[in-house]
């Protein structure tokens, strides 16, 4: 076999799922053995390409010539599926970049999760491959599969079904049995699939280069991920932003919502912002729809196709039609706990029904039940409520007639489906054929209040993406800053801060620019948090009083913190807000940098209140932030109270965010806490500030 060299990266979309040729690498001629499957599945699906099995103890594998090894085929595969043991995985791989293999997937596992050693070889693989040009699925990956062509290159049992339902949406999944989960799921419900990856462990390839490389083709209309972390997190921004520039819904079911708390972080910006808030905010900032429910993860995708992303400059509002008052209930109760707006009818709205002869109560809801279930008054009611400009979609609950009688209210949302209002229909009963109806004539519909629900929040969240900065992390470990020198980086960045002056605490009292009363702290970059050594005294009202605060703080620096170098002090006025906020900036592992702005003070870390973005973030988005922070409320003029200057919180909150963008300073962690908010016009100060600098 002649030989050739492949180029890294190539046509990757083309090698993974549609190969002119495959071999699968320990292929067994028992189709009940994980071994045996692929070469069963590609057969019963009648692939396009070329399969060539390698076995080295057989003639033929299920009634396919076999060969001893790659070198023997007549031809280079495009993709090599690796079935065979762990221990074999090195060889093979290099054997795959001496003869010019595009794409290699790694069914094996006990590599990095196995321990040092599985590390170690892990690590080997990864680099015989770059050095031979392969490009590697894997280890642990299930498969690829792609039912337009027949690629069924999987070892997964749920593909034993031959009806592989085609479609528009590709699947990435860290899970290798999920994808079979899906594909069961997605033929109860009409969905189909333009292929399904299991990403494995992404020791080469990550599942977001995977997507990216599909952009391209028309095939696919949408995404759905099943994600179990976001190691990758670079790739999986770079790939979901661009989708939603070009159109294509990206939808992610992500595990890890319980808290781990993060008892270790040095800030309470890293104790707050937990990994799965920083997965949500990256989700939703790069228009990914992140549903909580493992059904809307399918049923939710028709839904994001129908509301394009935008600019929400109010809450989006649901209208809500039903036939059934229990059932509409339930949706408008499970709308609610995601904070959705089910908006009654307007006036206008309930006097343009009546005049089709309709009739409702005012409320929420516009419930037909007396009206009777009959076509023309759905229909009717449709037509009203989709030009009603109270509504961004329409939902309709259908009662029983859904499984007995769907030509009464099922079929008038078909042929309402047209209009440019977003409409969606929840069915109460269990009516298949309602769905199907629904789902053929791309109708998002769905079969439990839960899954609905969670389907429009989720998609309503999302949010367009902006200019994604993916700067290089701050190299090596990082050390804190003391306070003063923490001002310095606020003022570099145009951040307000209360006035401070330093001293030896060996000294005498210094000399003060500003007015008593006074609060005077230890300051030094070994001490964090400094009431936690009692190195902060408040309320000081003369200079008397500040020499005997000097005395205190030496006293409890040497019985509280012994053996820390501390001999500098820092007095700051005595300055009161109406509200204190945290605002915080860190950079994460797979997300990158991020902000966040939170209730302050001692509740920062009970109450969790906070919003969290991708860094940098602009004023405006930094507005959204605010109106997210449920504290925050209680100083926005609500019910005639004081109204802080939000706006100037706001800048701070861009300005401290713009460090996304000074890699230069080395900053991996900043946190503002408390922020204090004055009355408006009067702007925001901080009183006190910690920052983590790379050494």
């Amino acid at each position: 076999m002649e030989t050739k060299t492949s180029t890294r990266g190539g046509d990757l979309h083309a090698a993974l799922f549609n190969p002119r040729s495959v071999a699968l690498v320990g292929a067994s001629d028992d189709a009940t053995k994980t071994a045996g499957r692929p070469q069963q599945y590609l057969s019963r699906a009648q692939f396009s390409g070329a399969v060539y099995p390698i076995n080295p103890n057989r003639a033929t594998v299920q009634g396919h010539k076999a060969y001893p090894s790659l070198s023997d085929l007549p031809e280079v595969p495009e993709h090599v599926f690796v079935l065979s043991p762990t221990s074999s995985v090195l060889p093979v791989v290099e054997e795959c970049g001496r003869l010019g293999v595009k794409v290699v997937t790694i069914l094996a596992s006990g590599f990095s999760e196995s321990g040092k050693e599985g590390a170690a070889l892990e690590a080997k693989v990864r680099d015989a491959a770059r050095r031979g040009g392969v490009r590697l699925v894997g280890p642990s990956s299930i498969g690829v599969v792609n039912p337009r062509n027949g690629l069924v290159l999987t070892a997964n049992a749920a593909f034993a079904d031959p009806n592989l339902p085609k479609g528009g949406l590709l699947v990435a999944s860290h899970s290798g049995s999920m994808i079979g989960a899906l594909v069961s799921r997605g033929i109860a419900r009409g969905v189909g699939f333009a292929g399904l990856v299991s990403v494995g462990s992404e020791t080469e390839l990550s599942l977001g280069e995977i997507c990216a490389a599909s952009l391209d083709d028309d095939g696919i209309d949408g995404y759905l991920l099943f994600l179990e972390s976001l190691h990758h997190g670079d790739t999986i921004k770079q790939f979901a932003a661009e989708a939603a520039r070009r159109g294509k819904p990206v939808l992610a079911y992500k595990l890890g919502r319980s808290d781990a708390a993060a008892e270790m972080a040095a800030t309470h910006t890293g104790a707050l912002a937990g990994e799965d808030d920083i997965a949500d905010a990256l989700l939703k900032d790069c228009g990914v729809a992140r549903v909580g429910v493992l059904d809307a993860l399918l049923e939710a995708a028709p839904l994001a196709r129908r509301i394009p992303l935008r600019k929400w400059k109010r809450a989006p509002r649901v209208g809500v039609v039903t036939t059934t008052g229990g059932g509409a209930a339930m949706a408008v109760d499970q709308l609610g706990i995601r904070d959705v707006t089910v908006q009654a009818p307007s006036p206008e709205t309930l006097q343009r029904l009546r005049e089709k002869g309709i009739h409702v109560s005012p409320g929420r809801v516009v419930d037909l039940t007396l009206a009777g279930v009959k076509y023309e008054v759905m229909k009717a009611a449709l037509d009203v409520l989709l030009e009603a400009p109270e509504f961004d979609l329409v939902l309709a609950t259908i009662g029983s007639s859904a499984r007995f009688q769907p030509q009464l209210a099922v079929k008038p949302i078909v042929d309402s489906s047209h209009h440019t209002t977003p409409l969606a229909a929840m069915m109460v009963p269990d009516a298949p054929e309602a769905l199907a109806a629904l789902t053929a004539a791309g109708v998002p519909c769905f079969r439990g209040p839960e899954a609905c629900a969670d389907a429009i929040a989720s998609v309503f969240a999302r949010r367009i993406p902006g200019t994604l900065t993916l700067p290089a992390q701050p190299a090596g470990s990082a050390s804190s800053l003391s306070e003063a020198a923490a001002y310095a980086v606020l003022d570099e960045l145009g951040v307000p801060h209360a006035p401070a002056v330093t001293a030896p605490l060996s000294g005498s009292a210094p000399a003060l620019p500003f007015d008593f009363p006074v609060v005077a702290k230890v300051c030094s970059a070994q001490i964090q948090h400094k009431t936690e050594v009692g190195g902060v005294v408040l309320g000081i009202k003369s200079t008397d009083e500040l020499r005997q605060a000097m005395i205190t703080l030496r006293t409890n620096l040497r019985t509280r913190a012994p053996g820390v170098a501390c001999d500098e002090f820092l007095v700051q006025p005595m300055r009161k807000g109406l509200t204190e906020v945290l605002v915080g900036y860190k950079i994460d592992v797979a997300a990158g940098p991020i902000v966040m702005l939170a209730a302050g003070g001692i509740w920062a870390e009970i109450t969790r209140d906070r919003s969290i973005r991708l860094a940098p973030v602009s004023v405006e988005t930094a507005r959204e932030m605010i109106s997210e922070v449920k504290a925050l409320k209680t100083v926005s003029g609500l019910r005639g109270k004081e109204r802080g200057d939000l706006e100037a919180l706001a800048r701070a909150v861009s300005s401290l965010s713009q460090l996304a963008l000074r890699p230069e300073l080395g900053i991996h962690e900043a946190e503002v806490n408390p922020l204090m908010v004055m009355p408006e016009g009067q702007g925001v100060m901080a009183v006190d500030a910690l920052v983590l600098q790379g050494k």
